[in-house]
């Protein structure tokens, strides 16, 4: 069976983990062979270091560092959007999106290297069961048009994930069952501890980036699909995805900006990707394969730091993509059409002009998709803006 699978993993000090990943494949019976790995880090690391990881393993992949990732981009023909890869920021997961834009991969998964997978899931032929699965499951709302991921046991342990707005708190949940014919993206949750924002950490009492409040398996009773016109957060830690939403799937330029906005690269990017999916008519299902979250302490202030510059805009942004780009016909249509939304608009929020210069970047995402592989766009690819 050919690589149909691109693994991307963003890592600076864990790639070890990834032999988990390995093992627990071998144990399920999953096909090694139908995966490439990408491993995107930085130049400081041992990068000769993590490719014999990889061959020591027997699996196919590729390590990129800043200079690897220059020439890549130089090679592709594709250097005047090279700005589109932040340096220093987990959004450098974009980079593994181009990398299988470009390849012949129909899945892409990301991995976070502060992750394990449970020993009881098949992880990566669940998630692949998960894009191929067709028939009824639970799906969720609620009276704030938000669904919390963490829903199932919230009575109990009280959680809202990262990227949660605050104002959709407190929210009256609805379950239905419903048909779910055309998956696009899976995403599995997590054990350990739960993947919150600074303040809700803060909050939950722990000054070392992690809650007290920890999850568990018992927590996550079974999978479930957001409803049509409601949002989620969507966490890049444990997630399969086909190759045709990468269009829509930008993850956001964070950190490494004027407003130093930093952490809703994922969350942002799955808020595009799920207006994206009500308008063309395919669902992102959630629940297994679990994975055990292992965040490393560090300074609970510091990720606030690193927060705070976009939580006033993080409560907004959801408002601004919904109802855009009704009528498109590809995930390409509607994510042009919240790029357009988000130049043109004009937002007193708190760091307000960072939307504009996000928009601006969606819509270089766009020009360099279609330089990379022209014509397979639906949509008005721009020119690249000048930088």
């Amino acid at each position: 069976m050919s690589q149909e699978i691109c693994v991307v993993v963003p890592t600076i000090r864990e790639y070890e983990c990834m032999r988990a990943y390995f093992d627990n494949a071998r144990e399920h019976g999953f096909d090694l062979d139908r995966l490439h790995v990408v491993l995107v880090t930085e130049d400081f690391c041992d990068t000769d270091e993590m490719a014999a990881m990889l061959d020591d393993e027997g699996v196919s992949g590729e390590v990129f560092d800043g200079e690897r990732r220059a020439e890549w981009f130089d090679a592709n023909g594709v250097d005047e959007y090279s700005h589109l890869i932040p340096e220093a920021s987990h959004a450098q997961t974009s980079f593994g999106l181009l990398y299988m834009w470009a390849g012949d991969y129909e899945y892409g998964f990301f991995i976070d290297d502060d992750t394990l997978p449970h020993d009881d899931h098949d992880f990566f032929g669940r998630h692949m069961d998960n894009l191929a699965f067709g028939g009824e499951v639970e799906t969720v709302g609620s009276d704030e048009q938000w669904v919390n991921v963490l829903y199932q046991n919230a009575d109990e342990h009280g959680l809202y994930p990262r990227g949660y707005p605050y104002a959709a708190m407190d929210e009256a949940v609805e379950t239905t069952t419903s048909t779910v014919e055309n998956v696009v993206a899976s995403q599995g949750l997590w054990t350990n501890v739960p993947d919150l924002d600074a303040v809700r950490i803060l909050m939950d009492g722990d000054l070392q980036g992690q809650a007290q409040t920890r999850t568990t398996a018992g927590d996550f009773d079974g999978d479930f699909v957001a409803a049509a016109g409601q949002y989620l957060t969507v966490c890049s830690m444990n997630l399969a995805f086909r190759r045709e939403v990468i269009p829509a799937f930008y993850q956001l330029p964070m950190d490494d900006n004027p407003w130093n906005v930093g952490r809703f690269d994922d969350i942002w990017s799955g808020v595009f990707l799920k207006r994206a999916c009500d308008v063309v008519g395919t669902q992102i299902y959630n629940g297994a394969p679990l994975c055990e979250h292992n965040k490393a302490p560090r300074s609970t202030f510091d990720d606030l730091d690193n927060e705070v510059a976009g939580l006033e805009l993080n409560e907004h942004v959801w408002e601004i993509a919904d109802g855009v780009g009704e009528g498109a016909e590809s995930y390409a249509g509607v994510f042009e059409a919240i790029a357009r939304e988000l130049v043109d608009g004009e937002f007193e929020y708190n760091n307000g002009e960072f939307l504009n210069y996000v928009g601006e970047y969606m819509l270089d995402w766009l020009a360099c998709l279609d330089a990379l592989e022209p014509g397979t766009l639906d949509a008005n690819v721009p020119v690249a803006a000048d930088d």
